[in-house]
């Protein structure tokens, strides 16, 4: 596909995102006019359980007006934090969404209720959630939710005047998103909607009629939304901790008021759990791809606890791109797939046949992961092939995002402007996949994928096999460059192999291998048959404490010279 095809691809995604949008306004005021004349709701019938982990010494710092959200901290020094200027738009977010309120029903005190009440006043009475922020549908279903589930906590000794202030925010809540959820939302947005009107509407009373239209919409859209693997069609991790944290309190809600949940729930539900179990290292944590950041360990323990059939983690995901080779206390994890459709691929990464590598509870290959919300780190840096532990040719991704810097894109400075205006979508590079997963024989495991990501601009097809051997404690790899045009001279292929921040290396002497110190004591090597081997500098963006500092083992070739690269991990 050639630069002019690249460029009415992005005209056509740009001219549908505009249209959807203008549809949405038109949209949101019919349906903002329409649910004025329904009843509106007068009490909470049930409050949802929240399954995000609590700290009660979140609520002594936020009852002396420090707020840590999004990475940052706020000293609001005896002012209302919706009165402070928030240091970043993330940090604004995360306090309009309220999601820090569960921390004070943690606390478990009158001090906490009523200091949670006076926020939520403050808030309320300065008409916060009409405008701004507040307002965005994503930022409004959260706090549709958060309301919901903690109205137990803001709500017991309340006078009259703070409840009727509180069910008619309520209200407000669900006719806003009403007139959002329609057009101008999709992906895991839409879904995040649909779920904070289903739950409104068996949570209220006087909303039988919500409950009986969003739950038809919301089980379509999980239909179309999670793939036959369980995986999601953004190909994100994170996505399936984000639904299931909100869908499975879902479901305990149908069953307690009596109501039969969508099919499509349930089916979903069972689907994503063994999804998540593929992409889970010993530890605990996710492996690292398209958008997948730091892990909640806690969280992930919590989801999991509620697996009703207790099922594996599968091994072969097609649907979502994913395998999984095991064997012993060695795990495997690859990307093998296409990017997503452009339209889910604003957080997708350039990672086509790059693996992450864990023995037992120690992590060693991984990937650089997405940096937190509000992190200064470019996300488009963390999403290139480079951040990844696969190959790059020519430096260059291998796949073409929207809205990257002029020297990555055939775009002028008006397509890239145009692409960041619609979150620089995926819109070239890898098309075709292929994968051949071999047949296990005792404790070896097979694997080989190639992609032609690199066809159009290099002329060659990357071909990766990976065979592990749990037994044995090894795994061997192999990429292969095969030309299917005149590759140009003086290319530079770089295979890169990030390692866990926890890992210690000492390059041998001979310059063709590299000595692996494991957290846990373990002893593993690499070893390179050709190239040039180096240890440089990295980047492990996904730790709890934000971005540290790693390593990572690269290995240069001339792909036109060296055809085939062989490389090994193995256990000393």
């Amino acid at each position: 596909m050639g630069a002019d095809q690249y460029r009415w691809r992005l005209y056509g995604l740009a001219l549908a995102e505009a249209g959807r949008r203008l549809y949405g306004v038109a949209w949101y005021s019919i349906e903002m006019l329409s649910s004025l004349r329904r009843r509106s709701s007068e009490r909470v019938v049930i409050a949802p359980q929240d399954l995000r982990t609590t700290d009660p010494t979140e609520a002594a710092d936020i009852y002396a007006g420090y707020f840590s959200l999004a990475g940052q901290s706020v000293d609001c020094r005896g002012r209302s934090p919706f009165e402070v200027m928030p240091p970043s738009e993330a940090w604004a977010e995360a306090l309009a969404s309220f999601s820090w309120l569960r921390h004070l029903g943690a606390a478990d005190s009158a001090l906490a209720r009523a200091n949670a009440r006076a926020l939520v006043d403050d808030f309320l009475m300065d008409r916060l959630d009409r405008s701004g922020i507040a307002v965005r549908p994503v930022i409004a279903a959260r706090r549709l939710l958060v309301f919901l589930s903690q109205a137990p906590l803001v709500l017991e000794g309340a006078d009259h005047a703070f409840y009727r202030r509180f069910m008619r925010a309520l209200a407000r809540g669900v006719r806003q998103l009403s007139g959002q959820v329609g057009v101008e939302l999709q992906g895991e947005d839409k879904l995040l909607a649909l779920i904070a009107l289903a739950m409104a509407g068996l949570c209220l009373d006087n909303l039988g009629w919500l409950q009986r239209n969003v739950s038809k919409q919301l089980g379509d859209e999980l239909a179309r939304q999670i793939l036959p693997d369980g995986g999601h069609i953004s190909r994100n991790p994170q996505v399936l901790v984000n639904l299931l944290t909100e869908l499975l309190p879902l479901r305990q809600v149908y069953a307690a008021r009596g109501v039969s949940p969508p099919p499509q729930l349930l089916g979903a539900i069972d689907r994503m759990m063994p999804m998540l179990r593929m992409f889970r290292h010993g530890e605990g944590s996710l492996a690292l791809f398209n958008g997948m950041g730091c892990t909640q360990v806690d969280l992930i323990a919590t989801l999991l606890a509620y697996d009703d059939t207790r099922s594996r983690a599968i091994q072969h995901a097609p649907h979502s791109g994913y395998e999984r080779l095991d064997s012993g206390e060695i795990v495997l994890i690859a990307d093998v797939g296409r990017p997503p459709l452009p339209m889910n691929s604003t957080h997708a990464h350039a990672s086509c046949l790059a693996f992450e590598l864990s023995i037992g509870r120690a992590r060693l290959v991984v990937n650089c992961g997405a940096p937190r919300q509000g992190s200064a780190i470019p996300l488009l840096a963390a999403r290139s092939t480079a951040a990844h532990s696969t190959v790059t040719i020519g430096e260059a991704s291998s796949c073409l995002f929207a809205g990257a810097d002029k020297g990555d894109t055939p775009f002028s400075r008006f397509d890239r402007r145009l692409g960041r205006w619609l979150g620089s979508p995926i819109i070239g590079g890898v098309e075709h996949v292929e994968v051949n997963r071999g047949a296990s024989e005792a404790s070896i495991q097979t694997l080989g994928a190639a992609h032609d990501g690199y066809r159009e601009r290099f002329g060659l097809i990357h071909q990766r096999r990976w065979r592990l051997d749990g037994e044995h404690g090894a795994v061997d790899g192999e990429d292969a460059f095969i030309a299917v045009d005149e590759p140009p001279s003086g290319l530079v292929a770089t295979i890169r192999f990030h390692l866990h921040p926890l890992v210690r290396t000492s390059r041998s002497q001979d310059g063709y291998s590299v000595l692996l110190l494991l957290p846990d004591g373990q002893g593993w090597s690499f070893e390179v048959e050709q190239g040039e081997l180096a240890i440089e500098e990295s980047a492990f963006l996904a730790a709890t404490d934000g971005a540290r500092r790693g390593e990572q083992i690269v290995v240069y070739v001339n792909p036109t010279e060296v055809r085939q690269l062989r490389w090994r991990f193995f256990r000393l």
